[in-house]
Parts: C-alpha cells; sequence; structure tokens
C-alpha cells in the first residue's frame, strides 16, 4: 500500500497533547492526544478490502500487514485519539473520546480526503478505564455491516481490514457479572470524516468558542462543498441546515432498509450525516416500531425502530445548542430543526412509496401506510420479506404467497387482516400512472433482496471463532449485490431457534 499518502492534518491544525500517555484522564484546552498502539505479536490478517484500497489511493495489499493490525507504523506516522463529548440515552455524559479508536491520519486522493483508524488497537485516554480493545466478534459484524450499508445505498462509514490480534480479550456480553475470554481483533475503519456532534459539543460546554469556530471552519471547508466558505455569519446557518439534510437522508434510508443503530447517543451521530460506531446494531426481522437490538435500551426503548426520526431530531437540537455561539439566532435554528420535523414525514411516505411501487404520494396514502404499518404491527410480518412478496404483478399476488413471512401461525382473524390489505394495496395501485414494468423496476431498486441479519452474522462469528471463515467469505460476496436474488439460501426470515439468542435477536453495547 502506499503509506506515504497518510498525512495528519489533524495534528498540524489542532491543539493537542503529545505526551503519549494513556492513562485514562481529562483533556482541556486539547482535541487530540498522540497514543501508541497496543504490541501485538501473533497479529493475523483475515481479510483485506481491496476494491475501498483502490478507491482511496492505497492501492493493493502487498506487505502491509503489520500496519493493517497497528505494528512497525511508518516514522511519520504518530497516532492519536480525539476528544469529544455527548449526551447518551438523553443524559450529559460530558468529555467521551475515541476510547477503543486510534487514528493513523487521512489519505487525499484526488482532492477526497478519507480519514484511516484502527478500532481496537490499544488503550487512549478516552478508554475510561477499558482497555481500548476489540473482539473478533464485534469486528466481525462492523466489519460485515457497514460494507453491507455501503452496498445497500446507505451513507455510512466504511471497513478496510479486519485482522485478529492474537491476544484473548475478556468481555462480559450481557454485563450478566459471567466474563469471559473472547479473540481479540482490529478493523481498519475509514470515512471522509469520523467527525460527531459530540466533538462540537465539547467545545461549547467549555465555553471553547474560538476552537469551536475553527473546527466549524475546517469542517465546513473540507467536507461540506455545498455550503459557502465566505467568513460570514451565514455559512453556519447553512451549515446546520446542511447537517440536518444529511442526517435526514441517513435516517430514512435506514427506515428503507430496515436498520436499527441501537444505540443513537450524541457521540454515536456523525456530523457528515454517516452511519457511524456498529454496536448493538440489527436488521429488522419481524415488523416492530418498538424493537430494538440493545438489551442496554431496556425497558424504555429510546432508540427502537420507530423513534430513530424522533431521536435524530433531538439529537440535532442538542448540536444546534452546542454551535449556537457561532450562530446567535435561537429563531433560525428553531425553524431549521421544526423544518425537520415536517421534512421527515415528506420523505419518509416517499420512500413508501417507492417501496411499494407508487409513483406519487396521494393524499389518501397517510390512512393507508397508517393502516400498513397497523397491520404489519399487529401480524409482526417479515419487513423484507413482506416487500419481495408484493414485486410481481398486482393480480398475481396471493395471500398464501406470505406464508414465509409470517413469525407465527395466523389465525384466520389474522388472515383476513392481510387478505382485506392486500385488495386495498391492489386499488390503490390501479392509480399510478406509470406502468406496472415501470412500478416493478422502482420496487426492485428499493427493496433490498439480502439484508444482513443478526442470525447470519451470529452463525459466520461462530464459525470464525473456530477458525472456519467459509461463511463470512460468503457473506461479504452475498451484500455485494443486495438488489439481487444471488444467496436465495440467505434471504430467509430469522428461523425460530433464533430468537431468543444472545448476539442474534439481543445485544449489548459490548456486541
Amino acid at each position: 500500500m502506499k503509506l506515504n499518502l497518510i498525512t495528519q492534518k489533524w495534528t498540524a491544525l489542532f491543539p493537542g497533547d503529545l505526551s503519549g500517555n494513556t492513562m485514562q484522564r481529562q483533556t482541556p484546552d486539547v482535541l487530540f492526544c498522540s497514543v501508541k498502539p497496543a504490541e501485538f505479536t501473533g497479529a493475523e490478517l483475515i481479510d483485506f478490502n481491496e476494491n475501498l484500497a483502490e478507491e482511496i489511493g492505497l492501492g493493493r495489499l502487498e506487505d502491509d500487514r503489520a500496519f493493517l493490525a497497528a505494528q512497525d507504523l511508518p516514522d511519520h506516522v504518530s497516532s492519536y485519539a480525539t476528544a469529544y463529548a455527548g449526551h447518551q440515552f438523553g443524559n450529559w455524559a460530558g468529555q467521551l473520546g475515541d476510547g477503543r479508536a486510534i487514528y493513523a491520519g487521512e489519505i487525499i486522493n484526488e482532492n477526497q480526503q478519507t480519514e484511516i483508524q484502527w478500532k481496537g488497537a490499544g488503550a487512549t485516554p478516552y478508554s475510561r478505564n477499558a482497555d481500548g480493545r476489540a473482539v473478533l466478534r464485534s469486528s466481525i459484524r462492523e466489519y460485515l455491516m457497514s460494507e453491507a450499508m455501503f452496498h445497500l445505498g446507505v451513507p455510512t462509514t466504511r471497513a478496510l481490514s479486519l485482522s485478529k490480534t492474537g491476544e484473548e480479550v475478556i468481555r462480559d456480553i450481557q454485563y450478566s457479572g459471567n466474563p469471559q475470554k473472547e479473540q481479540g481483533a482490529v478493523v481498519v475503519r475509514t470515512a471522509e470524516s469520523f467527525l460527531r456532534f459530540g466533538h462540537f459539543e465539547l467545545l461549547s460546554a467549555r465555553k471553547q468558542d474560538d476552537l469551536l469556530k475553527e473546527l466549524a471552519d475546517y469542517t465546513i471547508k473540507n467536507f461540506f462543498p455545498e455550503v459557502s466558505s465566505e467568513n460570514n455569519s451565514e455559512k453556519y446557518i447553512d451549515w446546520f441546515q446542511a447537517i440536518c439534510d444529511r442526517t435526514l437522508k441517513m435516517i430514512i434510508d435506514w427506515y428503507r432498509v430496515g436498520f436499527v443503530h441501537g444505540v443513537m447517543n450524541t457521540d454515536n451521530m456523525s456530523v457528515l450525516g454517516l452511519t457511524i460506531d456498529y454496536g448493538p446494531f440489527s436488521m429488522m426481522d419481524g415488523y416492530d416500531l418498538e424493537f430494538t437490538p440493545n438489551t442496554t435500551d431496556l425497558p424504555g426503548r429510546r432508540y427502537a425502530f420507530g423513534k430513530q426520526g424522533q431521536i435524530s431530531h433531538w439529537n440535532l437540537a442538542t448540536l444546534a445548542n452546542a454551535i449556537f455561539p457561532l450562530i446567535d439566532d435561537a429563531e433560525v435554528l428553531e425553524k431549521i430543526l421544526d423544518d425537520f420535523g415536517k421534512q421527515f414525514w415528506v420523505k419518509h411516505d416517499k420512500m413508501l412509496a417507492d417501496k411499494f411501487g407508487f409513483d406519487e404520494v396521494l393524499k389518501e396514502d397517510e390512512k393507508f401506510f397508517t393502516e400498513w404499518q397497523q397491520m404489519m404491527q399487529d401480524l409482526r410480518l417479515d419487513y423484507t420479506l413482506f416487500f419481495q412478496k408484493l414485486e410481481k404483478p398486482i393480480s398475481e399476488i396471493k395471500t398464501e404467497d406470505f406464508k414465509d413471512a409470517f413469525y407465527h401461525h395466523l389465525n384466520e382473524s389474522e388472515l383476513g387482516k392481510l387478505s382485506d390489505f392486500i385488495k386495498k394495496y391492489q386499488a390503490r395501485k390501479l392509480k399510478n400512472k406509470i406502468s406496472e414494468p415501470e412500478s416493478l423496476e422502482r420496487m426492485s431498486k428499493t427493496n433490498p433482496k439480502f439484508i444482513l441479519r443478526n442470525y447470519l452474522l451470529f452463525e459466520a462469528i461462530q464459525e470464525a471463532e473456530n477458525g472456519n471463515y467459509e461463511m463470512f467469505f460468503k457473506l461479504k460476496k452475498a451484500l455485494e449485490n443486495p438488489y439481487e436474488n444471488l444467496y436465495p439460501e440467505f434471504n430467509q426470515k430469522r428461523p425460530s431457534m433464533y430468537d431468543n439468542q444472545t448476539g442474534s435477536s439481543q445485544l449489548s453495547c459490548s456486541s
């Protein structure tokens, strides 16, 4: 790889602690601390994303396996971790920072910046009494899921490589007081930037307004070409509007494919509108607005599937408070936030219209969508399979087609609800102005045939922990073409044997 392309703009532009001290502590007045990754004597590369490496300008893998495991760094690479803050489950948590992430720097390739960081390479000052390590289980989940989201067309961070460290790491997956040894691993992940809402919250909370302005100007100049970089107060308003627009697109895409993040704390929200920090996530199996994969979020389900739009709005409000010193106009910020709430439902209904194959959203569709949602909630049909069963000429759709999407035996009354809905759908679709083939094409581009379900990840992880990566590589191949049914064996509802399986249907923040 062309490791000489790695630069370090962040450390050159912002104040930092260069001591290299990894003791967990408060780091006032700095935005980063220099950190050396831990030493791993038994590191082993599992996979390298050659396509991504070519895209960002690093080239093909040659003899840089050590670098991918955060070992034998080039002399010009001084690794570091950044400081940020955040609200966790609605409560102010103060300083947080990169507790398991260590930056190598960024690559500038054809005017495109890509930041590179290791996840799981050791402790930092922000590890909060943790070890900074990651386990193979969670690393496989992030590596595969971030790439799955990319191929689904959802804004996301991406994964460059996955390596085992050769260490054993202690984790209590369910916080049950029963920790177990697990295999350690490191993921190299990339993004145009890993800047979070929390980076700005930290500076605002510390009343470091000059540094807040510097960070905002850096962010606008490098990552928001749609915003004028002229030095005037309007640019910060336009910038916040752009953040809201990008966040809205990401959340609507989550609903489109059935993704549940599981821990939408403000420190896990990307300013660039990217899906970031894959922890207790899940793709939706049976439709349930109250579903959360995160056992840490029970019983309140703050971050449940149906609340992701509401929570993104709440998180944007906290960001508005953080950057208020740059704008000093509560009215304009309130209007942008109010418009976000209105636009959410406009975009949400347009997304649903595309999933159903409608050419436009009619006034009557609000009732149609509400009735559909209630039916799905009552019958708990598989979200992805339901739309696949609709993807045929309307005259050919039959109630019995949906049996593969049932998670329980439907009684006569429940079958009647489904049958009644199908009739309403057939009647509604006749109002399309586009042809049936055009409608089906719209559906095929919107509704995935492959989603990376938790039970599939669970099976791949079980095999990988025993040294077998066949399932891992098969899933990696399948996720590259999610809108084609190339792997019918993966295009199935979750088997009942996994209904209450830890690591499949139930996860925690340590996942």
